[in-house]
């Protein structure tokens, strides 16, 4: 089930600047070797496959992208996903985020809209990524989407490393937090009238609004919390949130190597 579009006439917000009558949607995966928690994990083999090779196709499999790119800092990337026919580019290794990584890949590429696709998500759904580029290319509405799936387990609730998001019943991002919201005063509230949601790390940007982004300084709150969606919202973003049952599995340690493994096969992604 995913959020209705309809934004309330009553929002006296300006219009975002529409990029074009025809939009191009580009597929982007920024990739780096270097990590804290599992050094070159983007060339690890997962089912006998480096792990970005397996994000390249399941977004190849999306049908609303015009193309998919890897955008990378190391050449040893650049050549296992050319490796299997896939599109790559080099960019500058002093980026401090992904997003700038992606906003550098398309400089001179055709692209409306934009979609940000983690290089650490093997089975990131090809029908997620689709619900994102509708929602970017059905009207002029939204500067970006994003994605959020229901909390089911308490102890993600007050995990600072769950990040969660509140959104109202138009889809529209209000505030994203490491911390528990919305917070529940009272604690003989049933929990299942309460419903927190996961933010997941997935994102479609205008063009137009992506460039406006990555050239505006880091605000307080995202520097406090180190997310950087709040500097969209810090700005005035509107940011559409699908609703989604897909939890996600990024790649962060050895352990999640076996893991997403044996999630694959059980999948039929991978034998």
């Amino acid at each position: 089930m995913f959020a209705g579009q309809y934004v309330s006439s009553e929002m006296k917000t300006e219009e975002p600047q529409q990029c074009d009558e025809s939009p191009v949607v580009v597929g982007v995966i920024p990739a780096r070797l270097a990590s804290q928690r599992l050094p070159g994990k983007c060339l690890i083999p997962i089912c006998g496959k480096p792990l970005v090779c397996w994000v390249v196709e399941r977004a190849l499999q999306a049908t609303r992208l015009d193309s998919v790119v890897v955008a990378t800092d190391d050449r040893r990337i650049l050549e296992a996903v050319e490796g299997i026919g896939a599109d790559a580019v080099m960019t500058d290794p002093h980026h401090s985020s992904g997003t700038d990584r992606v906003e550098e890949a398309v400089r001179t590429r055709r692209a409306d809209v934009v979609v940000n696709i983690q290089g650490d998500e093997p089975m990131i759904e090809p029908a997620l990524i689709d619900a994102l580029s509708a929602a970017m290319t059905g009207g002029a509405s939204w500067d970006m989407a994003t994605a959020a799936t229901p909390i089911r387990r308490s102890e993600e609730i007050h995990d600072p490393g769950v990040v969660k998001v509140v959104f109202d019943e138009e889809g529209r991002a209000l505030y994203f937090s490491r911390s528990v919201i919305p917070h529940v005063r009272d604690s003989g509230d049933k929990p299942e009238r309460l419903l927190h949601w996961r933010h997941l790390g997935v994102y479609a940007y205008r063009r137009c609004f992506l460039e406006k982004f990555v050239a505006t300084p880091v605000c307080a709150t995202e520097r406090s919390e180190k997310l950087e969606q709040l500097r969209a919202l810090h700005i005035g973003a509107r940011i559409r949130v699908i609703e989604t049952e897909d939890s996600g599995m990024g790649v962060d340690t050895p352990q999640d190597v076996q893991y997403v493994e044996s999630l694959m096969r059980e999948r039929g992604i991978a034998s």
